[in-house]
């Protein structure tokens, strides 16, 4: 598989840190047993296992981002969808189910 780093732009790519390459090398390697276990999964991978797993991307990257560990984060089985995560901040609406939304403001 290609690394993620090689569709980056050259002064991007030298910013990765190289534990993080490392990780997902080792992810690649594991990945069929990971398969059976995490599939449609979230994981956060570092020094050869997971270090976070769930069906909440953001919960997953915030507890495997705290390993310092610079984990590979993907979505076992679901390696080669393209996925966004963006830094905005929003009000949210605690009450709703599941995991809370965002509340924006529209104007016609």
């Amino acid at each position: 598989m290609r690394s993620l780093i090689e569709g980056l732009p050259p002064e991007i790519a030298k910013r990765i840190h190289p534990d993080w390459q490392k990780n997902e090398v080792e992810y690649w390697a594991q990945r069929d047993t990971l398969l059976r276990q995490y599939a449609d999964q979230w994981i956060g991978f570092a020094e050869g296992r997971v270090t976070a797993s769930g069906m909440s991307p953001v919960e997953i990257f915030h507890a495997a981002q705290a390993s310092g560990k610079h984990p590979f984060i993907t979505r076992v089985g679901h390696e080669s969808e393209p996925n966004r995560m963006r830094r905005s901040s929003f009000p949210y609406d605690p009450t709703y189910p599941n995991e809370p939304r965002a509340v924006i403001t529209m104007g016609i």
